[in-house]
């Protein structure tokens, strides 16, 4: 068990944390979330003892064995794949070294026997012999095979260091798990594969994640971090969520009730203040106002943006025509004889590990790149919207983000582009902030605020959730399951996916597979795994997110 008692942490005025207290018990996953720059990597590593606090203490079970997921991907460049996971278990890993030293030597003293038998049965207590297995099979698990187990790590891919380290935090069966964005650089089969291990781990796991699917999955708690608290409640993200907007909208009718009762009651003071006869009854009245004022609730500081997508005009017949699409890049062939017929109202994922085709398609479809072969029609009555995977040009300007989006609105009015910069979270002043300073998050909502005053009824979404956070993701997520028109995009979210799309394009090594069907029931589809089995002819490790 562990125990966060009286936590404060403050970076000059900003209040990060203050007098927290949080108990996290075993058998439990908890879900720490909040909006970006709430504290959650800094709380977990408050947790670790990687920071220490302004004041309070962190307070562990005697005996118990804490481990935590590294970020630093090139700490371990000259150890072993198989080491570095069995160094997440300090103690075993000491006893290891310690004894295989003694072995050795070439001059072996009694002295040395009796220690060597000493780190032979801590070595047997700690499960020693079964580690090498151990750690072979959570490799195996997070999709790293067997021919790269004994390389160095700096011989391998950084994408792969990262479950290296995953590895490393699982093993040895800790107490207390901290794992901060567990699921990044992860295909589906190894989140597969870590759900099931949280879903069987009896002892307490700590999380960070932008990954609802995950976080509904696996956690039985969701802290929140609000105004330097942490608010626990029980259940998954979903339920948090559900559980949030229905408090949200009870305090918002409960606000609205008090202020109409507010508004009664002093105009009754005013009313009958001055009349001798009633100035008892006014001054009771005053003092129930007082008192409605004082137990006003705090808002909540977090903000959901609004998303909403109408298009101006509804899509004809015809949407979009493939015929022959091919396309090469430095002798790599993109794809070859691409033909696909995209439907009005399709709301298509395009998946697959070769990321790369699906940026460029929908750049030719966009009109920023040429085909080598083939052709594209669009539908006459089909207006599009193209939201890019890089959009480091776009702002590469020194305008206002309100003059920016003034170039696409179709009223004059200055007001009118700022109710849909408000609507991303942008008010007041913060609409003339120039587009050059924006962070990762800000312009994507620039973006989606400029695809909102397009109207277009056919979108193009090349990754939208990347430098979003969950109440970003979450309005994105709610204003494309209620778009009327056609959808074509790609995503890391599962959930995303899954929530929007009701069409499946993969592209694979042999071709696409296209099918009528959400992401869920796509995975599961015994047809289309023996298709992808023979299309992939074996790989593992298949990204398709």
């Amino acid at each position: 068990m562990i125990t966060a008692s009286n936590i404060s942490l403050s970076y000059g005025t900003q209040v990060l944390f203050k007098d927290v207290n949080i108990k996290f018990t075993p058998g439990n996953c908890y879900g720490i979330i909040g909006a970006n720059g709430a504290g959650k990597s800094t709380f977990l590593k408050i947790l670790s003892g990687e920071i220490e606090a302004d004041s309070g203490e962190v307070i562990i079970t005697p005996g118990e064995r804490m481990a935590s997921l590294r970020q630093d991907h090139f700490a371990f460049n000259k150890y072993g794949v198989l080491e570095t996971v069995i160094m997440g278990y300090d103690k075993l890993y000491s006893v290891m070294k310690e004894r295989d030293e003694i072995y050795a030597k070439e001059d072996f003293s009694e002295e040395d026997g009796i220690r060597a038998a000493e780190l032979e049965t801590e070595f047997a207590e700690m499960g020693g012999w079964e580690a090498e297995s151990e750690a072979a099979q959570m490799l195996d698990g997070l999709g790293i095979p067997t021919s790269l187990h004994d390389k160095r790590m700096e011989e391998i891919e950084d994408n792969l260091k990262v479950r290296v380290l995953l590895a490393q935090a699982l093993f040895g069966n800790p107490d207390i798990l901290l794992l901060d964005e567990p699921t990044n650089h992860l295909d589906l089969e190894s989140v597969h594969w870590l759900e099931d291990f949280l879903a069987d781990f009896n002892n307490t796991v700590i999380v960070v994640s932008h990954d609802r699917h995950f976080l509904n999955t696996v956690c039985t708690h969701i802290c929140d971090i609000d105004y330097g608290r942490i608010q626990l409640y029980v259940g998954n993200y979903d339920f948090w969520y559900m559980s949030s907007q229905l408090a949200a909208k009870q305090l918002k009718d409960e606000k609205k009730r008090r202020e109409e009762k507010i508004a009664e009651l002093k105009e009754f003071i005013q009313r009958f203040s001055s009349n001798v006869a009633k100035a008892k009854q006014a001054t009771s009245r005053k003092k129930l106002i007082e008192k409605l004022t004082l137990d006003d609730i705090k808002p909540s500081s977090r903000r959901f943006p609004y998303v909403a997508f109408k298009p101006e005009r509804e899509i004809g017949r015809n949407c979009l025509e493939i015929k022959g699409l091919s396309k090469t890049i430095d002798g790599e062939v993109i794809f070859k004889d691409l033909n696909l017929t995209i439907n009005p109202n399709d709301k298509v994922a395009f998946v697959g590990p070769n990321h790369y085709a699906k940026t460029v398609l929908f750049q030719i479809l966009a009109g920023e790149m040429e085909p080598d072969e083939g052709s594209y029609t669009w539908g006459v009555t089909t207006s599009l919207s193209y939201f890019p995977k890089d959009n480091t040009k776009i702002f590469d300007t020194d305008m206002s983000i309100a003059d920016y989006l003034q170039q696409y609105s179709k009223e004059d009015d200055d007001t009118f582009v700022r109710s849909f910069l408000g609507r991303m979270l942008f008010t007041g002043d913060e609409a003339l902030k120039s587009c050059r300073v924006l962070s990762g998050g800000e312009k994507v909502r620039v973006l989606l605020a400029k695809m909102m005053l397009e109207g277009a009824n056919c979108m193009i979404f090349d990754e939208p959730t990347s430098h979003l956070d969950l109440e970003a993701i979450q309005a994105l997520n709610d204003g494309l399951i209620a778009f009327k028109g056609t959808l074509l995009f790609n995503s890391h979210d599962h959930q995303f996916v899954d929530s929007v799309a009701n069409r499946i394009i993969e592209f694979t090594p042999q071709g696409v597979i296209d099918r009528m069907t959400n992401f869920e029931a796509y995975l599961e589809d015994q047809g289309i795994k023996d298709l992808r089995e023979k299309a992939y002819a074996g790989r593992k490790g298949v990204v398709l997110l």
